[in-house]
Protein backbone atom coordinates (compact mmCIF):
# COMPACT_ATOMS: atom_id res chain seq x y z
CA UNK A 1 0.00 0.00 0.00
CA UNK A 2 1.13 3.63 -0.95
CA UNK A 3 -0.61 6.65 0.90
CA UNK A 4 -1.02 10.30 0.14
CA UNK A 5 -1.10 11.83 3.54
CA UNK A 6 -2.18 15.98 3.51
CA UNK A 7 -0.56 16.55 7.14
CA UNK A 8 -2.25 19.82 7.67
CA UNK A 9 -5.49 18.14 7.84
CA UNK A 10 -4.10 14.40 8.59
CA UNK A 11 -6.39 13.09 5.65
CA UNK A 12 -5.07 10.23 3.55
CA UNK A 13 -5.66 11.94 0.46
CA UNK A 14 -5.06 8.84 -1.49
CA UNK A 15 -3.89 5.26 -1.17
CA UNK A 16 -2.60 2.51 -3.81
CA UNK A 17 -2.99 -0.89 -2.81
CA UNK A 18 -0.95 -3.97 -4.60
CA UNK A 19 0.87 -7.11 -4.47
CA UNK A 20 3.77 -5.25 -5.34
CA UNK A 21 5.77 -2.29 -4.24
CA UNK A 22 6.32 -1.11 -7.51
CA UNK A 23 6.62 2.89 -8.95
CA UNK A 24 3.33 2.13 -10.60
CA UNK A 25 1.96 2.16 -6.86
CA UNK A 26 3.59 5.51 -5.85
CA UNK A 27 2.43 6.62 -9.26
CA UNK A 28 -1.33 5.82 -9.09
CA UNK A 29 -1.09 7.32 -5.31
CA UNK A 30 -0.43 10.49 -6.57
CA UNK A 31 -2.67 10.97 -9.57
CA UNK A 32 -5.31 9.49 -7.05
CA UNK A 33 -4.38 12.27 -5.01
CA UNK A 34 -4.40 14.68 -7.81
CA UNK A 35 -8.23 13.34 -8.96
CA UNK A 36 -9.13 14.18 -5.37
CA UNK A 37 -7.66 17.44 -4.77
CA UNK A 38 -7.33 19.29 -7.87
CA UNK A 39 -4.38 21.78 -8.29
CA UNK A 40 -1.84 20.80 -5.92
CA UNK A 41 1.08 22.54 -7.35
CA UNK A 42 3.87 23.33 -5.46
CA UNK A 43 2.73 20.58 -2.67
CA UNK A 44 5.61 18.72 -1.74
CA UNK A 45 5.53 14.73 -1.86
CA UNK A 46 7.60 13.86 1.38
CA UNK A 47 8.61 10.25 1.02
CA UNK A 48 10.66 7.31 2.76
CA UNK A 49 13.73 5.87 0.38
CA UNK A 50 11.67 2.92 -0.96
CA UNK A 51 13.09 2.01 -4.61
CA UNK A 52 8.76 2.99 -5.64
CA UNK A 53 9.84 7.27 -4.92
CA UNK A 54 12.89 7.96 -6.55
CA UNK A 55 11.80 6.16 -10.00
CA UNK A 56 11.76 7.98 -13.65
CA UNK A 57 8.31 7.22 -13.27
CA UNK A 58 7.88 8.78 -10.06
CA UNK A 59 9.93 11.88 -11.20
CA UNK A 60 7.72 12.49 -14.78
CA UNK A 61 4.50 12.59 -12.74
CA UNK A 62 5.56 15.06 -10.01
CA UNK A 63 6.96 17.12 -13.00
CA UNK A 64 3.51 16.90 -14.91
CA UNK A 65 1.71 18.16 -11.87
CA UNK A 66 4.35 20.95 -10.70
CA UNK A 67 4.90 19.21 -7.32
CA UNK A 68 8.46 19.01 -4.99
CA UNK A 69 9.67 15.83 -4.53
CA UNK A 70 11.07 15.19 -1.32
CA UNK A 71 13.15 12.25 0.91
CA UNK A 72 14.61 12.07 3.89
CA UNK A 73 18.10 11.18 4.39
CA UNK A 74 19.29 7.88 5.39
CA UNK A 75 18.50 6.96 9.24
CA UNK A 76 16.25 10.30 9.85
CA UNK A 77 12.83 8.33 10.81
CA UNK A 78 11.30 11.54 11.88
CA UNK A 79 11.06 12.94 8.27
CA UNK A 80 8.21 10.47 7.31
CA UNK A 81 6.96 10.03 11.06
CA UNK A 82 3.06 11.25 9.66
CA UNK A 83 2.89 8.13 7.75
CA UNK A 84 4.64 5.93 10.25
CA UNK A 85 1.80 7.13 12.35
CA UNK A 86 -0.63 5.90 10.06
CA UNK A 87 0.87 2.56 9.29
CA UNK A 88 1.73 1.98 12.92
CA UNK A 89 -2.20 2.56 13.54
CA UNK A 90 -3.58 0.90 10.69
CA UNK A 91 -1.29 -2.43 11.82
CA UNK A 92 -2.51 -2.05 15.26
CA UNK A 93 -6.16 -1.33 15.06
CA UNK A 94 -6.64 -3.57 11.67
CA UNK A 95 -3.91 -6.02 10.83
CA UNK A 96 -3.28 -7.52 13.69
CA UNK A 97 -6.75 -7.63 14.49
CA UNK A 98 -7.89 -11.00 12.85
CA UNK A 99 -6.78 -12.77 9.16
CA UNK A 100 -8.24 -12.58 5.61
CA UNK A 101 -8.93 -14.94 3.21
CA UNK A 102 -7.89 -13.61 0.39
CA UNK A 103 -6.51 -10.23 -1.03
CA UNK A 104 -9.54 -8.65 -1.72
CA UNK A 105 -11.09 -8.87 1.65
CA UNK A 106 -8.15 -7.23 3.03
CA UNK A 107 -8.17 -4.55 0.42
CA UNK A 108 -11.67 -3.76 1.31
CA UNK A 109 -11.09 -3.80 5.36
CA UNK A 110 -8.39 -1.29 4.48
CA UNK A 111 -10.73 1.30 2.44
CA UNK A 112 -13.23 0.88 4.82
CA UNK A 113 -10.73 1.42 7.96
CA UNK A 114 -9.38 4.34 6.53
CA UNK A 115 -12.95 5.93 4.89
CA UNK A 116 -14.71 5.39 7.70
CA UNK A 117 -12.90 4.70 11.26
CA UNK A 118 -9.74 6.86 10.38
CA UNK A 119 -11.66 9.74 8.65
CA UNK A 120 -14.52 10.41 10.16
CA UNK A 121 -14.53 8.45 14.00
CA UNK A 122 -10.90 8.97 15.36
CA UNK A 123 -10.40 12.45 16.83
CA UNK A 124 -7.09 13.48 16.82
CA UNK A 125 -5.35 15.61 19.16
CA UNK A 126 -3.43 17.75 17.02
CA UNK A 127 -6.54 18.86 15.35
CA UNK A 128 -8.11 19.99 18.43
CA UNK A 129 -10.67 16.65 18.98
CA UNK A 130 -11.45 16.91 15.46
CA UNK A 131 -11.17 14.15 12.37
CA UNK A 132 -10.03 15.25 9.52
CA UNK A 133 -12.98 14.95 7.81
CA UNK A 134 -14.77 17.42 10.49
CA UNK A 135 -11.51 19.85 10.28
CA UNK A 136 -11.54 19.91 6.29
CA UNK A 137 -15.67 20.86 6.78
CA UNK A 138 -15.07 23.56 9.28
CA UNK A 139 -12.10 25.53 6.91
CA UNK A 140 -15.06 25.37 3.79
CA UNK A 141 -17.44 26.25 5.52
CA UNK A 142 -18.65 29.80 4.40
CA UNK A 143 -18.58 32.58 6.62
CA UNK A 144 -21.10 34.14 8.14
CA UNK A 145 -21.14 38.00 7.86
CA UNK A 146 -23.48 40.11 10.45
CA UNK A 147 -24.51 43.57 9.78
Amino acid sequence: MCAVNDVFSNRIVSYSISDRMSAKLAVDAVRNAVTRRGDIAGCILHADRGSQFPSRAMARELRRHDMVGSMGSIGAAGDNAAMESLWSLLQTNLLNQQRWATRHELRLAIVVWIERKYHRQRAQDTLDGLTPIELEAKLTEPLTLTA
